[in-house]
């Protein structure tokens, strides 16, 4: 068994004395681990960073098998990451969404498009939060779970939307919300047509995919949100704060 494919670095652990196990995210054959022997060389190790984007020929004797990876580099990220402390929380954090979440060698092509849009964009911090949201959204609807939020689950209008049902991932006007505001998650202008978020748009954002990743996708397996992601609201408000 073989192929060739573009991926992404989720995760890397050791194996024996010089291997380590590589957890990717490709294009084509999802959420997919193989054995890099020597992967945990000096040279190697700078290649096999979380949101490093690789060149990677999977073989194996038979499909179920672990298999090996040759890697070949293709778009190291971690150096911008590394500069900017709010970009490496959010790269560790989708890194850690793609790995908890997304089912093992299950195809997911636009959230891995989606994920190269976020991490081509970790230069700009006044785009890349706001991508990030939208990307965690389409996750949800890639794995089934999407939200509605075209048209208020009340009153059927479309406009002033401003906040989702917690039950049913629904949109709400302002209007319909009423006195039961309060038990609503709020529904960031950006995520219905407006061009620019702010800090507290983005944070509303996280929290808001945050809550259903964790509720649709993962508790039912028993999980909670992995703990880059649980904090990354928190690491944003600070940094993103101060300038």
């Amino acid at each position: 068994m073989e192929w060739t494919d573009d991926g992404i670095v989720l995760h890397v652990r050791p194996y024996g004395e010089s291997s380590v196990i590589l957890e990717a995210l490709t294009r084509d054959h999802g959420r997919h681990l193989g054995l890099v022997r020597g992967g945990s060389s000096k040279k190697m190790r700078g290649i096999l960073q979380p949101g490093n984007g690789l060149r990677l020929v999977w073989r194996a004797r038979l499909q179920e098998h672990l298999g090996n990876y040759a890697v070949e580099p293709a778009r190291e990220r971690v150096g911008v990451a590394l500069g900017d402390r709010a970009a490496l929380a959010g790269l560790t954090a989708a890194a850690s969404v793609a790995s908890a979440l997304l089912p093992e060698r299950e195809a997911h092509p636009r959230v891995f498009d989606g994920l190269m849009i976020v991490l081509e964009a970790l230069e700009d911090r006044e785009t890349w939060p706001a991508l990030l949201v939208r990307w965690e959204l389409g996750l949800l609807e890639d794995l089934g779970f999407g939200l509605d939020l075209q048209a208020c689950a009340l009153t059927g209008e479309t406009e002033n939307l401003a906040y989702v049902s917690p039950r049913s991932g629904r949109a709400v006007t302002a209007e319909a919300a009423g006195q039961y505001k309060e038990r609503l998650l709020v529904l960031p202008p950006f995520l219905t047509g407006a061009m620019e978020a702010s800090v507290g748009d983005v944070l509303a954002g996280l929290r808001l995919t945050g809550f259903f990743l964790e509720k649709r996708v993962l508790a039912p397996n028993d999980k909670v949100l992995p703990a880059p992601r649980m904090s990354l609201p928190d690491q944003l408000e600070k940094l993103m704060r101060r300038t």
